[in-house]
């Protein structure tokens, strides 16, 4: 057994304030990752600060059309609520696509966008992981990596970030409210996350402290349609070899609109800006969302055994795409 403190927050600020005042703290809501890493050794928290009774199990249309969802929304609940099944399609299809319906019964919106690599060196205290002990080295690079990163990665870290919602947030241009003890502040998903580079420890933009309390959709863009799909190597209760979520807007046989995003290939959702630039103003043909794709891809760089991914990628991208462009015909 290892023992930890535990705090019952009554309000978001008496949740900071107690955070503030344990050194090694973490906020408990789900549970569905931190615990387990708990159980491997992984994370060792001092204090565990519970949030999941505070007041932010809602979600709420905005005054211009879009949705604020709070950070303690389970994720069934979120992929059931008509506004988002009607409005935002692709982030009703990613949550449904994650875990099993159990666990979606469990997990939160916060908890969802904070959940560490599924990296076997990393859940493993045994073996040396950047990522858990700075320093150590990534064994990844040369060892099991088949379903680790083709972009974005450095030699400090090859993980993948495991979140299927966050793709679809990702492309769906929403963005992260926090709130800390000096305040409140806005980042929009794409920058929530961080590249491994040179501090492979640091998954999110977070500052010490700060705690989720919400996301924010905006207005769909008028016309446009979304959709999520997902390849793994087994049917359910898989994590992502590649997703993709995509947003496009089609008039007179010419794309309008494009967002484009990608799972499974970096260590956090990967915003497809090129692509989305070669995509505008094009026709809505196959060979189009080829073109656009492989621009977005040129980047890559995959390991030993992985380079598949880029394939698979790239086919999975004209596929959606060319679904909602079909849709919007």
């Amino acid at each position: 057994m290892r023992p930890h403190g535990y705090v019952r927050a009554r309000s978001v600020a008496d949740a900071l304030a107690a955070h503030a005042a344990h050194p090694g703290a973490r906020y408990l809501a789900g549970g569905t990752n931190l615990v387990d890493l708990m159980k491997l050794g992984v994370v060792r928290p001092t204090v565990l600060i519970d949030v999941r009774r505070l007041p932010l199990d809602r979600v709420e249309e905005t005054a211009g059309g879009g949705l604020l969802v709070g950070a303690t929304v389970r994720n069934s609940d979120l992929a059931a609520h008509p506004l988002v099944r009607s409005r935002y399609p692709a982030l009703s299809q990613a949550l449904l696509s994650g875990a099993s319906g159990q666990l979606r019964n469990a997990a939160t919106t916060a908890g969802n966008l904070l959940q560490r690599t599924r990296c076997g060196y990393f859940q493993d205290v045994s073996k040396p992981c950047n990522k858990r002990e700075p320093g150590s080295g990534c064994p990844a690079v040369e060892g099991s990596h088949r379903e680790l990163a083709v972009l974005g990665h450095s030699p400090h870290c090859v993980a993948t970030h495991p979140s299927d919602m966050a793709v679809a947030l990702t492309a769906l241009d929403a963005s992260v409210h926090l709130r800390g003890v000096s305040g409140t502040r806005t980042l929009p998903v794409p920058e929530f996350h961080r590249l491994p580079g040179d501090r492979p420890e640091l998954d999110t933009r977070l500052h010490p402290g700060e705690l989720v309390v919400g996301v924010e959709l905006p207005p769909v863009p008028p016309g446009a349609r979304c959709a999520y799909r997902k390849v793994r190597d087994r049917a359910s209760y898989a994590f992502a070899l590649v997703s993709v979520a995509a947003r496009l807007a089609v008039e007179n046989g010419r794309i309008v609109h494009a967002a484009l995003a990608f799972g499974g290939l970096a260590h956090r959702p990967w915003r497809a800006w090129t692509a989305e630039e070669r995509l505008v103003g094009a026709p809505a043909t196959a060979a189009s969302f080829a073109r656009a794709a492989e621009a977005e891809l040129e980047a890559a760089e995959p390991l030993r055994d992985n380079a598949f991914k880029v394939r698979l990628a790239g086919d999975l991208a004209v596929q959606v795409l060319g679904t909602l462009a079909g849709e919007g015909a």
